[in-house]
């Protein structure tokens, strides 16, 4: 018997899942022809919770980044879309792009400065820094100074196209989104964010381009936040400093991560889906909401410590997008080599002393 050794990432489970999740989302792709106004308004709103998750986790998750400013990104991301579609001419489905690509393009300049302080400081830094974004554009009568204003560029869009269109532009980032961090997990290269996640100077002993992987990932979710960001206001057609560049943007990607499962891609999945419920149920009780909220954060990570999802995979081993690697022995009978024409078998070549 010869035993060997494969290298499984997936398994019978986690293929079945992942063709219920291409069913489901090609049935959501038709959700305009046959659903309400309602539902896409409410698909978009959890598209847009999903994806700044997901980039967080991304950043703080997997890369041990965690920052609590990323709603820098997520406001600049909405303010560009709404100046290059009300003073551009830009269609403000393609300024969401192109919001995105400039916040991440912003983010390169702003992790020399961010990238100085590590830890705590970190965190504190970001958020100082999302504060400065705040106040500046506070400040720019164009876009309405501290009230905000309404994106006009769409006026000449009836509301059928446009819900349908930023309905079908939210499904297909939530399904880029996915597909890039899974793909980007599974590669050497997030092998090696991970290796920073866990000893930054062993990784760089090992020679990881330390500096180069935490700027392009600090890129990649500013760029996500910004998608997110820009996303969510072509939706809601207004913009004010103070909704785009609150704290509370990262502090509920906190919460959604947690509760889903920090550092898997099903975590923000799930923590989307539960704020979505709970703010769509009872974010009429004001203070009380928030209070729950932190109770139920609480209880989680008392409990789940590796949240929800994190608890089901262990106890069942659901994995919807599966990345370790596992190594699983296999044994198969060795085949013996056929003799050579006129061999003598081992037997009859032993002398008569040793069959005696």
């Amino acid at each position: 018997m010869t035993t060997a050794y494969t290298v499984v990432r997936g398994t019978r489970a986690s293929q079945a899942l992942a063709f219920a999740a291409l069913v489901l989302v090609a049935l959501a792709a038709s959700l305009p022809l046959w659903g309400e106004s309602s539902w896409m308004r409410d698909f978009v709103q959890i598209a847009c919770y999903f994806i700044f998750a997901m980039m967080w986790n991304l950043l703080a998750g997997y890369g041990g980044m965690v920052s609590i400013g990323q709603q820098a990104f997520f406001g600049l991301g909405g303010y560009v879309m709404l100046a290059l579609g009300n003073f551009a001419g830009v269609n403000p489905f393609l300024s969401v792009l192109l919001g995105a690509l400039v916040a991440g393009l912003i983010a390169i300049p702003v992790s020399r400065i961010a990238f100085r302080l590590q830890g705590g400081y970190f965190a504190i830094g970001t958020w100082v820094i999302a504060e400065v974004f705040r106040l500046s554009v506070s400040n720019i009568s164009a876009v309405g100074g501290g009230s905000g204003t309404t994106l006009t560029a769409l006026r000449g869009i009836d509301k059928a196209t446009r819900e349908s269109t930023t309905y079908w532009m939210a499904l297909a980032c939530v399904v880029a989104s996915i597909a890039l961090v899974y793909l980007f997990l599974r590669s050497k290269q997030g092998l090696a964010l991970l290796a920073i996640r866990d000893n930054e100077v062993a990784a760089r002993s090992q020679g990881i381009a330390v500096d180069r992987m935490k700027l392009a990932v600090y890129a990649v979710a500013a760029f996500g936040a910004g998608l997110a960001g820009a996303l969510y206001f072509v939706g809601n057609l207004r913009i004010s400093p103070d909704a785009a560049f609150s704290v509370n943007w990262t502090a509920f990607a906190i919460f959604m991560v947690i509760i889903g499962g920090i550092g898997r891609i099903e975590g923000p999945l799930v923590g989307a889906l539960i704020f979505w419920a709970l703010n769509k149920l009872f974010s009429d009780y004001g203070s009380g909401y928030l209070i729950g909220l932190g109770l139920l954060a609480i209880v989680v990570t008392i409990y789940f410590k590796q949240g929800l999802w994190g608890y089901a995979q262990q106890r069942w081993g659901w994995t919807l997008f599966p990345t370790a690697r596992r190594l699983v022995l296999t044994q198969a009978a060795a085949s013996s080599p056929k003799p050579r024409p006129g061999a003598v078998p081992a037997a009859a070549a032993k002398p008569a002393s040793a069959t005696a």
